[in-house]
């Protein structure tokens, strides 16, 4: 039976880089997202969210089916948003958010303006 002696540890070299030209292993691991946020992800996120807010929207045949269409639109679209931000791509979820509270503000704006000028609550 042969017995095996380990070697003599490698002498240790001090590392002292600029930076500018980093060399060797870096002292700890780096991660790296799968889906970083991009400009392209969150216009097309918005995109998206505009064109189903706006197809729901197009269901409402006065105000205040337009108001309602919009907040359930908006809430299946803050859904998926969740569900991107937390699984997926969080770039397109961030675009649809932001779009869906644009849009949400904008249906609140039409159903303050038309109470406004008919004095009678557009909603119900």
């Amino acid at each position: 039976m042969t017995n095996h002696q380990p070697g003599p540890a490698p002498p240790q070299v001090p590392y002292a880089s600029s930076g500018l030209f980093p060399a060797g292993r870096p002292r700890r691991p780096t991660w790296r997202e799968p889906h970083p946020v991009t400009g392209a992800a969150v216009a097309a996120g918005g995109a998206l969210a505009a064109a189903w807010l706006v197809l729901f929207g197009l269901l409402g045949r006065d105000v205040g089916g337009y108001a309602w269409w919009t907040v359930v639109a908006g809430a299946l679209a803050w859904l998926a948003a969740l569900a991107l931000v937390r699984y997926g791509d969080r770039g397109v979820g961030t675009g649809v958010a932001i779009v869906t509270a644009g849009g949400w503000s904008i249906a609140f704006a039409v159903v303050v303006t038309r109470w406004a000028v008919s004095a009678d609550w557009p909603m119900w």
